[in-house]
């Protein structure tokens, strides 16, 4: 079985993630999307809430969501994952995962790094882009999943905590 896993922070999961997380789901047996903390980055859900909202977000048959807050080849090396799949929506986000893909496959060869570009209208589209457009009143309706919509804007205009 060929699983990969998908890292993210998801804060909130966007429907360009959605869109990477489910073309990684046609290419391989399983795909893990793993919602990991970052400490670099102020989180308006927590790692639980994430990990409920991406579940309610996808399909496929073949996805799981967990957490993890190691060393992500560490990760993967538990689940035997044979890829780590990561979205990409420009050149900076090139020079910033191709050191994270080097990286990692120094730390374990045997996984690969498989990027998949973002769609033409996901190539803006980023959590944070999407918090602060909702914090100051904007339409995200384009940008988040309707399954978790009211959700994210609840949170970001501060109506629940």
């Amino acid at each position: 079985m060929k699983i990969a896993v998908c890292p993210g922070s998801f804060d909130p999961v966007t429907l360009g993630h959605i869109d990477i997380i489910e073309r990684a789901a046609e290419l391989f047996d399983k795909v893990i999307v793993v919602v990991m903390s970052n400490s670099t980055k102020h989180a308006v859900f927590s790692v639980d809430e994430r990990v409920q909202l991406v579940r309610r977000c996808v399909k496929h048959n073949n996805i799981e969501v967990d957490t993890y807050s190691g060393l992500l080849v560490d990760y993967a090396k538990q689940k035997n994952a044979v890829a780590i799949v990561k979205g990409l929506r420009a050149m900076s986000d090139f020079d910033y995962e191709f050191q994270q893909a080097l990286t990692n496959k120094s730390l374990l060869p045997q996984v690969e790094t498989v990027f998949l570009t973002a769609k033409g209208e996901n190539m803006f589209l980023s959590s944070s882009m999407v918090k602060e457009v909702c914090s100051l009143g904007g339409d995200i309706s384009r940008f988040v999943p309707n399954e978790i919509l009211e959700d994210v804007i609840k949170r970001c205009k501060g109506d629940i905590k």
